[in-house]
């Protein structure tokens, strides 16, 4: 990696690439004109994405050039959005229809940023009620199910099975929102299963993708070690696409606080990795 600002590395790409990247390391920052320099890749158009949330306006708000970065270097990138957004209207008359109006903003929204309407899974759980979808069980009438079971866990195996992904994004687990913290919790054990051979009519077992956390309400835990920079073209799509959330009347103030932090983005790498008692024997040598 070389010691360019993120404005020279984008210069030194195509013209349709617009985006440069920067890695936190032990001695500094070291810059990077691809995802695949970045993230030490063989070849990032041979991987899938998935981002992974709660609600449908949280990847485009802490995400939303990470994802038009993916796409633009050729991944298959999913969008999995949790919730229905049925707690998300802001007047009276929007209550019975919130639904539907945050399924088309969603849709339109994700669009805008080059993501198809057929890569984006809406699991339907509802909105501000995810402690009641916990884990697995039989499925009741009207509740979100796949092979006649509900649960966050139930819905994460069988979509990670589905989609086989290369890399994980989601939200991390200090943000504010309850939901978040829920949704990463159940990401995290869904991770194990969906490796495993337990529930068989879910499909067939897979690997366990790299996992990264982003930050949507709140900072980080720890500093993140990733940073995407972007042109002025691809953060007019950004903010495009999160004012595409016209039901959400305070919409505009989070547009010009996004559009005065300036065109970044920032994803912590997560060391994801399965108890392995090995690892701590040295810890207790006495000689």
């Amino acid at each position: 990696m070389t010691q360019t600002s993120p404005q020279q590395a984008a210069n030194q790409t195509n013209a349709t690439m617009n985006f440069a990247f920067t890695r936190l390391m032990t001695d500094g920052p070291r810059r990077a004109t691809s995802l695949n320099e970045l993230l030490a890749a063989k070849d990032v158009s041979r991987e899938t994405w998935l981002f992974a949330c709660p609600h449908d306006d949280d990847i485009v708000v802490g995400a939303g050039l990470w994802l038009m970065a993916a796409i633009d270097a050729g991944a298959d990138v999913h969008l999995l959005v949790a919730t229905d957004g049925r707690m998300g209207y802001c007047t009276h008359e929007q209550r019975d229809s919130i639904v539907s109006i945050r399924r088309e903003e969603c849709l339109k929204s994700y669009e805008l940023l080059g993501l198809p309407r057929e890569k984006v899974h809406m699991l339907g759980f509802p909105d501000c009620a995810l402690s009641g979808f916990l884990g697995r069980r039989p499925a009741q009438s009207g509740e979100p199910e796949v092979a006649g079971f509900t649960g966050l866990q139930n819905a994460f195996v069988a979509k990670l099975r589905e989609l086989c992904p290369h890399r994980l994004l989601m939200p991390s687990p200090a943000d504010y929102h309850p939901d978040h913290q829920i949704v990463h919790n159940e990401m995290q054990i869904s991770l194990f299963h969906a490796a495993g051979a337990i529930w068989p009519e879910l499909g067939e077992p897979c690997d366990v993708p790299e996992v990264y956390e982003l930050a949507v309400y709140c900072d980080f835990p720890s500093a993140p070690n990733l940073e995407v920079w972007a042109n002025s073209e691809q953060f007019d799509s950004k903010l495009a696409a999160i004012e595409a959330y016209a039901s959400q009347l305070q919409i505009e103030m989070l547009v010009e606080q996004i559009r005065n932090s300036g065109p970044y983005e920032y994803l912590r790498e997560v060391n994801f990795r399965f108890y392995r008692p090995d690892l701590y024997r040295p810890l207790f040598r006495t000689s």
